[in-house]
């Protein structure tokens, strides 16, 4: 049995803004602990009554599990709750047709299962991943329903012949694959309305001239309704006629989306959905309808009269994402069977709508029981995981462990390929709540299936919103000042328009000035550092318009918006805010969070640090030798180059020659030469992290250098081609001279000959000759001036 493991990880926004911003569970500025908890996964509450210091409010009840055990909180009296999940349905897949006695049972659709669980309760809490295990199987023997969906304009005459047969035939290709079966029939041309058809009475009657066996156009028509009998298939289509329109693209998007919305009239069960649509055209789509003054928009509902669509001429076409939308909520995977030239065009339409194929149609559709059979096995070995709508702040990203140890993430997590029927697709899903916000969410419901199949998975969203000690909450309790609050997890929670620890104050009382000395820091003369109010001695920070800026601290004077910026981003994007000073992330350091730490882009082609000649500073080399420039120091426009500095070696070793020609064994020999008659032969270094550099120089004029300089010019065969080529040139400028003097002659001796013939007439007696037309001739003659009914034939 092949594997195929697919891996959901469903990620959480607030937990990567409590990354950003530091502390999230101070910042809350939590006033109860339900309020803590939907903070972040970090956060707890700690319910002890005595655990506030002198000067403390209520929110530092809220803080991370460590720093609230620090402080001195016992960790039983920490409120921290988890999320859970309950498997509500969870039926096995179907491993194998049912067999007795030999014989294969053939089971219907509803008791075929290929994914497991079915339904399952997740509740969650803010910043916590949740995860289950979900498997998928394509079950063998899968029922399958097909649609053939044909466009009858009469260019497509000749492919009616072929399709007329289609019934049977496919019928026997697909009993390979599966023992139930269906198929229909549908055709389509275009919109009834000008400037698409021609709409004179004779046209309406017969479009295509001078064939009596043309219907009447139409935009489409439900021929046959899905069902198991070929020969009924074949009878159908065989009387069916084509029919005509006037401009190239067809009306096939109209009949798409009637396929697709109207289950009942086409006979869809719950099973695997093809839809085969053949054409040798483009199509319109919304905006079209325009030409022919139709304005409405498709509505995207059945208007199926006696199998006939009766609104192409209200609605216009629909749109592609309007198709996409109502392809995948009916589970229709669609394989466009096109010609050659529109290949192209519905190859890009294809990368729009998911679980779709293209297969090339031969010019007379012969081949399109190859072509259906083809895309189904492409269609049906790949899965496409889908979801319904989320909430609001609930993300999804798909991480898939494929067939063969692939794995894959992000969008293309979804999907994997190359599954073959029997295979089991287990897949692990991790999921995360939203956002904190208020008020807590009510129960959702969201759902997961593969593209292109009915079965899905229903998972309903519970959202932790309260901590376990709310339940023992005591309404207005004695402790909270009179009755003016609930005592709960430790502190009170205050009811409308009170406030303080034990809400003693109203809101609306005006601060004293006894009060407002304990919201001073230091005695400044600044209350709550002119970011806050003093109310009942404690400071209550200003809410910012941006709800990820704070105000935090005893006296708000701390904040997660005024550090340093690099490159326009608090802490440079590599660090977070707090209380005014940037916490770096590892590897980064600075005010502003805008040094790297990491030394790799200075590391020069020797592995050196900036190649042993500079010091590397926040991702960057500074040379301290000034001769050597570039990134990583090894630039150096003044030295020597490497082939100069070893020129005299060479020539004394190779050649004998040069001023180191009397020493060159004692300087010269620390190195090995390498003498080759060809360039190409020149070895070549291997697994050398070292440039390799190629030297050309001149030797003293008794020795050229030996296999980099090319051979001199042969002088003797450029000036016999010179002086060959002047000759050529000279000759044939004389005979053209020669040729257009003949020319010359020919006409003008012609010229001759006419006036000498034009004398002959001239001498005609007792004869006036004009030259006019015959009216009665259709070449031009000589004409009697004294018998003007009589034509001459000229001479």
């Amino acid at each position: 049995m092949k594997l195929l493991l697919l891996s959901t990880l469903f990620g959480v926004l607030c937990y990567s803004d409590a990354e950003k911003e530091g502390n999230a569970c101070i910042n809350a500025n939590a006033k109860y602990c339900g309020e803590c908890i939907q903070a972040g996964a970090k956060c707890g509450w700690c319910k002890d009554p005595n655990f506030l210091k002198q000067g403390e409010t209520v929110s530092a009840r809220c803080d991370e599990l460590q720093s609230l055990m620090k402080r001195g909180c016992d960790a039983a009296m920490i409120e921290n709750p988890h999320g859970e999940q309950k498997i509500l349905k969870n039926k096995a897949v179907t491993n194998r047709r049912k067999v007795a006695d030999g014989v294969t049972k053939k089971q219907k659709p509803e008791d075929i299962t290929q994914i497991q669980p079915q339904k399952l309760s997740l509740t969650l809490r803010s910043g916590e991943p949740q995860s289950f295990d979900l498997k998928f199987k394509r079950a063998e023997d899968y029922p399958i329903d097909l649609y053939y969906l044909m466009d009858l304009s009469y260019s497509m005459k000749d492919d009616l012949e072929n399709v007329k047969n289609l019934g049977t035939s496919l019928m026997l290709e697909m009993s390979k694959i599966t023992s139930d079966f269906r198929i229909g029939f549908g055709s389509f041309v275009e919109k009834t309305v000008m400037p698409y058809i021609s709409t004179t009475p004779a046209k309406l009657l017969n479009p295509c001239t001078g064939d009596q066996n043309c219907t009447s156009p139409f935009s489409y028509k439900n021929v046959l309704k899905l069902t198991s009998d070929g020969k009924k298939f074949n009878t159908l289509v065989g009387q069916q006629h084509i029919s005509g329109n006037l401009d190239s693209p067809e009306g096939g998007f109209d009949a798409i989306m009637q396929v697709a919305v109207c289950g009942e009239q086409i006979g869809w069960r719950n099973v695997t959905r093809l839809l085969v649509f053949s054409t040798d055209a483009g199509f319109h789509f919304a905006g079209d309808g325009k030409l022919g003054g139709i304005v409405l928009p498709n509505d995207g509902k059945c208007h199926l009269e006696n199998n006939v669509y009766t609104m192409s001429h209200y609605y216009d076409y629909p749109s592609i994402a309007h198709l996409v939308q109502k392809l995948s909520d009916n589970n229709i995977q669609t394989i466009f069977a096109v010609t050659e030239e529109f290949q192209p065009v519905y190859q890009e339409l294809k990368n729009l709508i998911p679980k779709s194929a293209v297969g090339t149609l031969s010019a007379n559709s012969s081949n399109v029981i190859n072509l259906i059979i083809d895309a189904y096995n492409s269609l049906s070995s790949e899965v496409i995981l889908e979801n319904s709508k989320l909430p609001e702040g609930v993300t999804i990203a798909y991480t898939s462990r494929c067939k063969n140890g692939v794995v894959s993430q992000g969008e293309s997590g979804r999907k994997c390929s190359n599954i073959s029927i029997g295979d089991e697709v287990r897949t692990g899903m991790w999921r995360g709540p939203p956002s904190w916000r208020q008020p807590c969410w009510k129960p959702e419901t969201i759902k997961i299936k593969p593209l292109g199949f009915t079965e899905e998975v229903v998972i309903t969203l519970n959202f932790i919103c309260e901590c376990e000690c709310h339940k023992e909450g005591i309404k207005n309790s004695p402790l909270c000042h009179f009755g003016n609050g609930t005592y709960e997890c430790g502190a009170c929670k205050c009811n409308e328009g009170r406030v303080g620890r034990q809400c003693e104050c109203s809101s609306n009382d005006v601060a004293t000035e006894d009060m407002d000395r304990t919201c001073r820091k230091d005695n400044d003369t600044d209350i709550c550092s002119n970011n806050g109010d003093c109310v009942c001695g404690t400071c209550e920070c200003k809410k910012r318009d941006n709800p990820e800026e704070r105000y935090s601290g005893q006296y708000c004077e701390c904040d997660n918006f005024n550090c340093d910026r690099s490159g326009n981003k608090l802490c440079g994007g590599h660090g977070r805010c707090e209380c005014r000073v940037c916490i770096c992330d590892p590897m980064w350091t600075g005010s502003a969070c805008d040094c790297s730490l990491d030394n790799r882009t200075c590391m020069a082609t020797n592995k050196q640090i900036c190649n042993g000649r500079g010091i590397c500073e926040c991702g960057t080399c500074k040379c301290t030798d000034h001769k050597f420039q570039g990134p990583t120091c090894e630039t150096c426009p003044t030295c020597p180059g490497v082939c100069t500095e070893q020129k005299e070696c060479v020539q004394c070793r190779a050649f004998g020659t040069g001023e180191k020609k009397d020493t060159c064994e004692r300087d010269c020999s620390y190195f090995n030469l390498i003498k080759v008659k060809d360039r190409d032969k020149l070895p070549q270094p291997s697994g050398s992290s070292y440039p390799v550099m190629h030297c050309k120089e001149r030797d003293l004029p008794k020795h050229w250098c030996v296999s980099d300089c090319p051979a001199g010019p042969d002088i003797i065969p450029i000036v016999a081609g010179v002086v060959a080529g002047i000759v050529l040139i000279g000759l044939a400028l004389l005979l053209i001279w020669k040729l257009l003097m003949i020319i010359h002659d020919r006409r003008e001796f012609a010229k001759f000959e006419k006036e000498k013939m034009n004398a002959k007439w001239d001498t005609v007696s007792g004869t006036v000759l004009a030259v006019l037309f015959c009216h009665n001739h259709r070449t031009c003659g000589l004409v009697d001036a004294d018998a003007p009914n009589q034509c001459w034939t000229p001479f």
